[in-house]
Order: structure tokens, then C-alpha cells, then sequence
């Protein structure tokens, strides 16, 4: 059944994530550091979105395209727009004009388009676990962050791409102390198990425990390699599961798209293809909606896209849902088609050279 998205202004802040997941899974865009790089306006590497001061339109319009997309969130680009990241490309004195200026950016167009606002913390790449230092320096990274992202009033929070399940509970920690919900995915590596050794089932089980209003995993997996953890988790907890994998095709051999290996290397700048050389490996929108379907099933009921996303992904997704976004009015119809179509108003003298394409 299609479910139209809900609109969040007309439900309070902080409620309309619930409301959201009463009516149907949720779809959250997600992939804004890699799109925005392939548009030239991010650097690969570093991956910090200095795009949010330096050209703010293209996120603002990167925002509304996912949304006509089906996106039924606006997440704030604060992903990387931590005090480590910034201060490893010089700029740690932007940290908070970075991070207030991308909250607006993404309240105006949920504003606009009556979805939900989502603030953002992410990894810190601080975090050891074997040194209490770095956990009460996370937890500051975190503190300021999810700061900013109350005072812009979010509906909820996504903690993400965490590899230790430690961090993961410190970042839920600062969440909740701010009165916000969360959503809160880890990132599974080649084995399967968070980075302090934790079962992703038992992972996420422990974070819904501690009060994490959805959990689940995003990242790092393609759709191929994600799935198979996918039941367990849902089997496992009595919340909302989110899975948001990158959508590359990876496979048992090389389940990440970090692991991933072109036999045409060559012309690569080093001996893999991520970030900049994945191309090749992209899932295409009817892949990404094959795995929609399967999440669906398997009881996933907030979907979305990571590292690599792009519009047409995001609109495949909410179409596999049952929905139709405004982009849908751009669905193909290869039935009109010059060459390979079955419109009766085709010139025949066309559809008969389509053996010669």
C-alpha cells in the first residue's frame, strides 16, 4: 500500500520520527559527502564538508533534490564537521559556524517541504578504546555537536558509521542527556562484528537497551553484504532497525567497499578503487530496489542510502516501497523509446534497426 509521507510540521518536534514509523518505514538520504564530491565542491580524503561555508546553494539544492527524490528526512551535513576533522585541514576555528550553518541549511528545506529534521555525529576516529583520554575527548566532540543540533530544534539525531559500539553508547549517551531521540547505526567491516569485537545483533540490541529510538547499520556494506546480518538484528530488538548500506556491489570475498579490488587497476592512483575509482561497481536503481524489497521484509522500517547515493538510488528505494515522489514523474518509459519501445505511434522503420543499435 503507498504510504505518502507524513508532514512533520504539522506533528512537534521531537514526536514526528514515531509518527513517521507509525505510518511506514522511513527513508533517509544519506551519501552527501560522495555525491558532492563527484559535483566538484568536496574534497576526497579528508572529506571534511567545507562545501556547508563555501558554496551552501549546492547543499541547500542537494538536499531538496533528495527530498523529490522520496528522502523523508533532511539531514544536516554535519558528518565530519567534528573538531578532529576540521582541525586536520586547519580550520578548527570554523567548527561552530560549520556546524550552525548546515543545521539552517537543513531546516529550511525541511521547513519547506514538511519532512524531518535530522542533526548528525558521526565517528570521531578519536576514540581508543583502551585509553580513557580519547572516550571523555569523543565525548566533548560529541556534547558540542548535539548542542548545536538542539538549539535548531531537530526532530532526532543520527549517530552513524560507528566501529567501536563503546563510542557508539557514548555518542547515544550525549543524545539523550540533550532530550533528543536517536538513530544510531554501526559500521560492519570485513568481519562481521563492531571494532571492539560485539556481534552486530548484540551490538544493536545493547543500544536499544540503553535507549536508542532506532538501530541498525549503514555503511561501509553494500546491499549484498548487508542483508544477510539484517534478521538477526531485527530478531534481536524491539525498536525500529535501520539499514543504509553504500550501494557498491560488494560480495562475500570483499564485503566492504573498502575491500574492494578492479582487476583493471592500471590507472589507479593506488591498489584499490575507494573512494574515487568505484564507479565501476555501482549498483544500479533496480539493485538498490531488490534490496529494498528484501530489508522490507526482513522487517527493516528505516531505509536509506550511505556513501555513493545518489537521487535516482533514493527515488528507487521509495518506489520499491510502494510510494511515488515527485521525481517519479520522471520514471523511464522505454516504451516511448525511438528505437526499443512499443508505442504504436513509433516509426516502424525505427523499431526494425533496434537489432543494430
Amino acid at each position: 500500500m503507498t504510504t505518502p509521507p507524513i508532514d512533520a510540521s504539522s506533528v512537534p518536534r521531537g514526536q514526528g520520527l514515531e509518527a513517521r514509523l507509525a505510518e511506514g518505514p522511513v527513508v533517509c538520504a544519506e551519501g552527501y559527502l560522495f555525491e558532492l564530491e563527484r559535483r566538484g565542491y568536496l574534497q576526497a580524503g579528508p572529506f571534511v564538508p567545507e562545501v556547508v561555508l563555501d558554496h551552501p546553494e549546492q547543499v541547500t539544492a542537494l538536499h531538496e533534490q533528495f527530498v523529490h527524490a522520496g528522502s523523508d528526512v533532511v539531514e544536516a551535513l554535519t558528518y565530519y564537521a567534528h573538531r578532529d576533522k576540521l582541525r586536520a585541514v586547519g580550520k578548527d576555528g570554523q567548527l561552530e559556524a560549520l556546524n550552525r550553518q548546515a543545521l539552517a541549511l537543513a531546516r529550511q528545506v525541511a521547513g519547506d517541504t514538511g519532512t524531518l529534521l535530522a542533526g548528525n555525529v558521526c565517528n570521531t576516529n578519536v576514540y581508543d578504546p583502551g585509553n580513557p583520554a580519547t572516550h571523555a575527548a569523543a565525548r566533548e566532540m560529541f556534547t558540542e555537536q548535539v548542542g548545536w543540533a538542539a538549539e535548531a530544534d531537530v526532530d532526532f539525531v543520527i549517530g552513524e558509521t560507528f566501529r567501536y559500539a563503546e563510542e557508539a553508547l557514548v555518542a547515544l549517551d550525549v543524545i539523550q542527556e540533550a532530550g533528543l531521540r536517536a538513530v544510531m547505526t554501526l559500521a560492519i567491516g570485513t568481519s562481521p562484528e563492531t571494532r571492539d569485537g560485539w556481534g552486530p545483533a548484540d551490538a544493536c540490541r545493547r543500544l536499544a537497551d540503553a535507549g536508542a529510538t532506532v538501530v541498525g547499520l549503514n555503511c561501509l556494506r553494500g546491499p549484498d553484504t548487508m542483508l544477510p546480518l539484517l534478521e538477526a538484528i531485527v530478531a534481536a530488538v524491539d525498536v525500529p532497525v535501520a539499514a543504509l548500506p553504500v550501494p557498491y556491489r560488494t560480495h562475500h570475498e570483499q564485503p566492504t567497499f573498502h575491500a574492494l579490488r578492479d582487476s583493471d587497476h592500471a590507472l589507479l592512483s593506488g591498489d584499490r578503487p575507494f573512494p574515487t575509482a568505484l564507479d565501476p561497481f555501482t549498483c544500479n536503481r533496480y539493485q538498490i530496489a531488490d534490496f529494498t524489497r528484501r530489508a522490507a521484509e526482513a522487517g527493516v522500517r528505516y531505509l536509506g542510502l550511505c556513501c555513493g547515493a545518489a537521487p535516482h538510488h533514493v527515488r528507487s528505494m521509495a518506489e520499491a516501497l510502494g510510494r511515488k515522489p515527485p521525481a517519479s514523474r520522471y520514471t523511464e518509459d522505454m516504451s516511448r523509446h525511438s528505437f526499443l519501445g512499443t508505442d504504436e505511434r513509433l516509426s516502424r522503420h525505427n523499431l526494425e534497426y533496434r537489432d543494430r543499435l
